[in-house]
Formats: structure tokens, sequence, C-alpha cells
């Protein structure tokens, strides 16, 4: 039998709560479908500083290296304010995407009918809503170096990031992007600041030169990124992949991510560069929501996005693309049924906490796999 090994990491907040729901689809897949999930556990964040004075422990690293697929939940939270900036709870998450190298990430903004009046848009602009940001995830401002605050004396100091890229850098994320543009609609929109940044210039002309080489196919535009924020919230559905760098991704997927109505619905997925002998890619799957520490404890936070996250998993890391689909539809079924969490409420649905959404899918996805 096929061994699927998985590692958790459910972090701060309402991460431990959402990973709840996730650890029983896998238990039913096991049981009903053979499915093969072995799963470890370990701490990341607020959680792993706690016991070990670091954002994730050695012991950890090393376990998130083995796995087939690493599941995330969130990391931070008010009572880690303070800690030094090295060991703060996101450093956690850097790192497990720096040393598994995890290049690409995944945003997938997706509306469902049902909940198109939640977005904050007009309900005819969002309503089949279907984007894919791919965002550069291990390069740019956010790792570049110098990084540095110097003091410069009379109460003046002065702080530099540095944004740097290589071409090898922007021809795989392209390529990554032009490749699931394949599996769509076929269409890429590349998004960089090149009218004022020069690596916005080298951006736009290794997409170009990638794009001519290996995926003329794919029908590719440009555009600048701040022209881009504008278009999501103007016209989104104009886009069907989106690929850019760590910054502008970071700041664009967030402005995706309410188009659709709540963080508490969308998914993500890192993945790495495929290994030279077995063809697996290192891969990191979480929610975006983050750790939500105001409503954690509470059961009432919408575990959606770390289910949706547990979709993506099947379907990029373990090629379980029947069994993604149906969990994607069970989610879509028990939204159309009017149950709903806080963040999602609305006139006439019924309101759930944690574990009854959770279970709401659960029971829809063992209907769909009957």
């Amino acid at each position: 039998m096929t061994t699927r090994n998985l590692f958790l990491l459910p972090g701060d907040g309402i991460g431990p709560e959402a990973m709840a729901e996730v650890r029983k689809i896998i238990a039913y897949m096991n049981e009903e479908m053979a499915a093969g999930f072995t799963t470890d556990e370990g701490l990341v964040g607020g959680a792993a500083y706690d016991a070990h004075g670091a954002a994730i422990s050695e012991a950890d690293m090393v376990k998130a290296l083995s796995a087939d697929a690493v599941l995330f939940g969130a990391v931070g939270g008010p009572k880690w304010d303070d800690v030094a900036y090295e060991v703060r709870p996101e450093a956690g998450l850097l790192r497990l995407r720096k040393d598994l190298e995890l290049f690409a990430n995944l945003r997938p903004a997706i509306c469902y009918p049902a909940l198109a009046n939640a977005s904050s848009l007009k309900p005819e602009l969002v309503e089949g809503l279907d984007i894919l940001i791919v965002r550069e995830l291990t390069g740019g401002v956010y790792f570049g170096e110098p990084k540095t605050i110097t003091d410069l004396g009379n109460g003046q100091k002065r702080a530099i990031d540095t944004q740097v890229y290589d071409t090898y850098e922007i021809e795989r994320i392209s390529s990554v992007a032009f490749e699931l543009a394949r599996t769509r609609q076929n269409r890429v929109c590349s998004m960089e600041k090149r009218n004022v940044m020069k690596s916005g210039v080298l951006w736009n002309q290794v997409v170009t030169e990638t794009h001519k080489a290996k995926f003329a196919d794919v029908k590719l535009e440009h555009m600048l990124a701040d022209a881009g924020g504008m278009q999501l919230v103007r016209a989104p559905k104009q886009f069907d992949v989106i690929v850019t760098d760590n910054l502008f991704g970071d700041m664009l997927s967030d402005v995706a991510a309410m188009l659709t109505g709540s963080l508490g619905m969308l998914p993500s997925a890192s993945l790495g560069a495929p290994d030279a002998k077995t063809g697996k890619r290192k891969a990191l799957y979480e929610p975006v929501h983050g750790s939500a520490p105001d409503i954690a404890g509470q059961g009432i936070a919408n575990p959606i996005a770390m289910i949706a996250s547990f979709a993506m998993c099947l379907r990029y890391s373990f090629n379980m693309i029947a069994e993604a689909d149906r969990l994607e539809k069970a989610i879509a079924n028990v939204l159309d049924k009017g149950i709903r969490t806080g963040d999602i409420m609305a006139d006439g649905c019924r309101k759930v906490g944690t574990t009854e959404m959770g279970e709401a899918i659960l029971t829809e996805f063992k209907t769909l796999s009957a």
C-alpha cells in the first residue's frame, strides 16, 4: 500500500482548531479509502518558542524536510510581540519556506456562488471568480541583502531592504505560472514595476523570454503592479493566473482574498522544484487567514481554508485529483445549504461553529465518495 507522509504543524491561535477538522478527514480517508496517510505533529511559531525558545526546533525541521508534505496552521499572537526578531513566531514559517526551498506560492481566490453577497464588491463582479496568484516566495525584498537599520547619529536612523532577483528565479516562477495556466484558461498576467524598478525591468524581460521559448501557446500580458491592484477591485474576473514577485504577491493576494468575502475561505500552497530523481516537490500547505488570536479557543473559527489547503495537498503532492475535486465540491455544497460560520454569516443562513462546519463538510465528502 502507498504510504503518504504528512507532517502537521498546527501552530498558534485558531491553527489547532482548524487542523483538528482536517485530521477527521484524514482519518476517514485512511479507514474507508485506504489512503495510507501517516501523520506526525510538531510545534511552530509561538508554541515552539514557548517549548524550545525558537520558532521551530531543529528536530521538527528534520521531520518537515523528510515529509511528503507539510500542513501548516497559523503562527503569532500578542503574547509574543516582544520576543527577539530572530525567534518571533513568523520566523518559523520563513525558515520552513527557505529550508524546504519553497519558491512558488499558489494563492487561489475563488468566490463560491453562495458567498457572492459576502464580498465587499458587487455580486456580479465576483460571482464565479476563480483567480490563481503565483507569488515568488524565496527571493526579492524579504530576503535580499543588505537588510539593516543603521544609527546615523543626531537621532537619525537609516533602514535598508534590498530587492534582488536573478534570472533563474524569474524563469522558474514564471514557468510554474505558465504550466498551471495550461490547466485553466491558458492566460497569464505578469505584474511588476518596471517603470521605477530595475528588478521590474529584468522581471519583464525574463518572463517574456521564457514565454517565447517554452510557452508561446499561453496568452501573456504584462501589467504594472499598482495598476493590477486597481484592476483586481475594478474587474477581477478579467484575470486567470497572475505571476508576480514576493512583495507584490504578498499584497495583491490579500487584495484578491477579500474579493471572496472572507480570509477564512482561502487556502494556499507553497511548492519547491521537482526532485531530479523522484519528480516529487517539497510542499507546504496553509490557510491564508493567520492565527486570529481574538477568536482563538472559542470554537467559532472558520475551518474551510484549512480544509481547502488539504484539498490542494491532495491535488499537488499526491495527485489525488478526484479526491481533491470531491472535497472542494463538498465545501461548495455545504455553503449552498446555507451553513455558515460567523465570518461569512448572512440572513437566512444557519450559523455554526468550527466543529459543526468541519463535520458538515466531512459528511458531504462521505456522500460524494460513496
